[in-house]
């Protein structure tokens, strides 16, 4: 029935609906299997399902839930089945989604401490744990010239270290003037394309961004990073920033952190580290050696979201020298000052990203960390590389697949021998069987199929079955 005019929610209707919609994921966890992992629908298919209009008078809630699952649903990949193993994963846990609905609840707006000091001071706290659950150099810490904040994503993480890179090494100058052209940065070939993005955006332009060469293990290599560097000062460019992946995108290559750390800080170069998804694995003290080296960075970024069990979007960045990072995005209109800023003591976090609002992210930080625990985290996390290893301890054995990588934590990157057209193939024939997901990448030119464990509820049968599914589709 249409709702009078002007209605708002009351309390008990609230309470009422909450409890549905909490009903309605739990039951959505119960049966997310039956699903097909990779939307089904054609393009336009779920706006054509949509009325054309706004209703003009309010709805009830049950007939948005109808909807829900008449519409919406059928739209949907289904990122949190446990047969989901295409891209990175973007896992989730009952307290994460708990935690973003009281954040949602409070309705925080936390661009400065004095907006909500609640919600500035868990941040840091709770960055700071990470930092030391992580094993990160005290540099990054907030007791010192560092500290940590939650960006949204890698990508804009990376934005802000190329942005304090292009400030320190211009001495503020290009905050003022803008940029001349000459400054550049580096990166490897299989760096993620959000750097390219930021070097556009940043206005360094993105012709000034060198992609250096790898080995075969697809990590950078330092020497070719020197060349570059050589070359770029004697042709009179000014080299500011290098990009260090911990797991790329593709095949979850570890760059020579160690190495590149000691070249950039003799050079002079801001050093960013981008350990998006694999640096969750560092939870696990035995995982840690694979970004050893972060002593001579400038900025270190991963995510949460995607193997930490916390809902996008969660990305923790940290600093050595906080005000490089300030200097570089700070702006102080009448409207925002206060005393408590205008004191210097406390940290604003709209000065440490590009956006000025910020929401509470920190809260389902706090709740999953409290809720697994270290130790419970750190169990997940072997699990799903043990997972991953099984997978391709099977690939190895059966003559009709290759590894085409060694395989890296909890990703699987391999190919059925008969070359690009049947790799392609068979990737189309697995996801239109809704059964799993995957994705491809090309490693050596070669097209490549990718395996990811990480989501939440995968389990050994799981991968069992999608193993099962793979062979059974490959041409005989």
């Amino acid at each position: 029935m249409a709702k009078p005019i002007g209605f708002h929610m009351g309390l008990e209707e609230f309470r009422r609906h909450g409890y549905a919609a909490v009903d309605w994921i739990a039951d959505y966890y119960a049966r997310v299997e039956t699903f097909p992992v990779l939307a089904q629908v054609r393009p336009g298919e779920v706006r054509a399902a949509l009325p054309p209009e706004p209703p003009e008078r309010g709805e009830s809630f049950a007939a948005m839930l109808q909807d829900l699952e008449r519409v919406i649903l059928p739209g949907i990949t289904h990122w949190q089945s446990p047969n989901f193993f295409a891209f990175f994963p973007a896992n989730t846990s009952g307290p994460a989604i708990l935690g973003e609905l009281l954040a949602a609840g409070l309705g925080v707006q936390g661009m400065l401490w004095v907006t909500s000091p609640a919600c500035t001071e868990l941040e840091t706290h709770v960055l700071d744990w990470l930092a030391a659950l992580l094993g990160l150099p005290d540099r990054f810490r907030s007791s010192g010239a560092g500290g940590g904040v939650i960006q949204d994503t890698a990508s804009n993480a990376s934005l802000c270290a190329l942005l304090a890179a292009r400030e320190r090494a211009t001495g503020g100058e290009s905050n003022e003037r803008g940029c001349d052209g000459r400054l550049v940065a580096y990166a490897s070939t299989q760096a993620h394309a959000s750097i390219e993005k930021a070097m556009g955006i940043a206005g360094l332009g993105r012709k000034n961004l060198r992609l250096i060469g790898v080995d075969a293990a697809m990590a950078l290599r330092p020497e070719l990073l020197a060349e570059a560097i050589r070359a770029d000062r004697a042709a009179g460019k000014i080299p500011c920033c290098a990009v260090a992946t911990v797991g790329t995108t593709s095949s979850l290559a570890i760059d020579p952190v160690a190495g590149l750390g000691q070249l950039c800080r003799a050079e002079g170069l801001w050093l960013h580290v981008d350990a998006a998804m694999a640096g969750t694995a560092a939870l696990c003290p035995e995982f840690r050696h694979l970004q050893a080296g972060l002593e001579c960075a400038d900025s270190y970024c991963f995510n949460p979201h995607k193997w930490m069990f916390t809902n996008f979007d969660c990305d923790c960045f940290y600093v050595a020298d906080r005000s490089a990072l300030i200097r570089a995005l700070s702006i102080l209109p009448e409207y925002l000052r206060n005393p408590e800023t205008e004191a210097g003591a406390v940290f604003d976090y709209r000065d440490w990203q590009i956006q000025l609002g910020r929401r509470f992210r920190a809260l389902k930080l706090w709740l999953v960390i409290r809720h697994y625990g270290a130790e419970g985290l750190r169990h997940h996390i072997r699990r799903h590389v043990e997972l991953a290893q099984q997978f391709a301890a099977w690939v190895q054995v059966d003559a009709q697949f290759e590894l085409a990588v060694a395989p890296v934590l909890n990703l699987v990157c391999f190919r059925h021998r008969g070359g690009d057209e049947v790799n392609e193939r068979l990737l189309e024939r697995l996801n239109a069987s809704g059964r799993l997901y995957l994705t491809h990448t090309r490693l050596g030119e070669r097209y490549t199929l990718r395996f990811c464990v990480g989501q939440t509820h995968t389990e050994l049968e799981h991968v069992q079955r999608a193993w099962d599914s793979i062979r059974s589709a490959a041409p005989q």
